[in-house]
């Protein structure tokens, strides 16, 4: 009888090993800003890019790749998470191919947003440019993998995106014309209704698994904390607000199209929450400057003015929440992404 009891567990745990490999996501492929670009940019002429130190000093080999951190960035993590890279390239990056795409690929660009406006501003790739890298992709992954594993891999992965906060504080909140054009509910309808086309044009060429990122609370920013002195430097509570509304729109767009789309596995990954968490309770996870970031004064830097030679920078990016002014260190990437691993996108697992 014990030996029988000993057989059932076993066939249990064969079954769901069976079911979790079943599950398993066979690539992560993102779309997005420099919140997930890990160098595409570096392959364009513009100024937006961070293929320099101090960027990735942190990294493997304390390489700068172009990644607006001092290490890697959310979809890294997530990858890693996943059981595949510890990073996911960059599809522009010469060093790599499409053997290894075929597990992971980032399209995402910095500077961009939902809005081609948003893109023009600092000439970098827009959305519909990322998509044709997809479509192009796709035929080097054919002729790579062949016709039916390239749709059945296209069907299993994580397609992930992450935009939207260029489109309010480079574009509308920086320069007059989508604000002439639009009130801010209407910009962000407007928003909305590319990033549902969008889904519906990932869907249409095979996606079938994706994640929808939310906005982080972008008044919380150090750059937009340093532009608000006559609030005390806090955080900028109208920019929260909007982030807030617009991640509710977001939620809103991804439950009508898991019910439009047939098949599709539609989530919505918002980093709002646990962001605000490291900022109002730092000490929770190990950080201690939240107002200002790593490199330089930590108030205005990011780019170019982010550079090595500034004495400033601070010698131990693992207290802060934030690299530069706009982006988060390795340390606030890795818990944004294991919160988002475990309460959203485990269901891929």
């Amino acid at each position: 009888m014990a030996y029988m009891h000993i057989s059932w567990l076993l066939l249990i745990q064969c079954l769901l090993l069976v079911t979790r490999i079943g599950a398993k996501v066979p690539a992560i492929i993102v779309f997005g800003d420099s919140s997930v670009d890990a160098g595409n940019n570096n392959q364009i002429p513009t100024i937006a890019r961070s293929n320099f130190q101090p960027y990735g000093r942190d990294f493997a080999g304390g390489k700068p790749t172009g990644r607006f951190s001092n290490g890697r960035v959310p979809t890294d993590f997530i990858s890693e998470a996943f059981g595949l890279k510890p990073f996911v390239p960059a599809y522009l990056d010469p060093t790599y191919n499409i053997s290894d795409f075929a597990t992971g690929v980032t399209f995402a660009s910095a500077g961009t947003g939902y809005d081609t406006a948003t893109s023009d501003v600092l000439s970098v790739i827009p959305l519909w440019k990322q998509v044709q890298y997809y479509k192009e992709y796709q035929s080097k992954l054919r002729l790579h993998l062949g016709g039916n594993k390239t749709k059945e891999t296209i069907h299993e992965a994580l397609h992930m995106t992450s935009l939207g906060t260029n489109d309010f504080l480079e574009n509308y909140y920086s320069y007059p014309g989508r604000s002439n054009q639009y009130s801010i509910e209407q910009y962000q309808d407007f928003l909305i209704g590319i990033a549902g086309n969008f889904i519906k044009q990932l869907y249409g060429l095979g996606a079938r698994k994706i994640s929808l990122g939310g906005l982080p609370p972008m008044g919380c920013l150090p750059l937009e904390r340093t532009t608000n002195v006559m609030g005390g430097n806090d955080c900028i509570s109208s920019y929260n607000n909007v982030a807030l509304e617009f991640n509710g729109k977001l939620k809103t767009l991804t439950t009508s199209l898991n019910k439009e789309l047939t098949g599709i596995k539609l989530v919505f990954s918002n980093p709002y929450d646990i962001f605000m968490q490291m900022i109002r309770r730092p000490s929770s996870y190990g950080l201690e400057v939240t107002a200002v970031a790593c490199c330089a004064t930590g108030m205005f830097e990011m780019g170019y003015a982010c550079n090595r030679n500034n004495p400033f920078t601070c010698t131990d990016a693992s207290k802060y929440i934030f690299w530069d002014s706009f982006h988060p260190t390795e340390k606030a990437n890795h818990i944004i992404s294991d919160y988002v691993v475990k309460n959203v996108l485990a269901q891929f697992l």
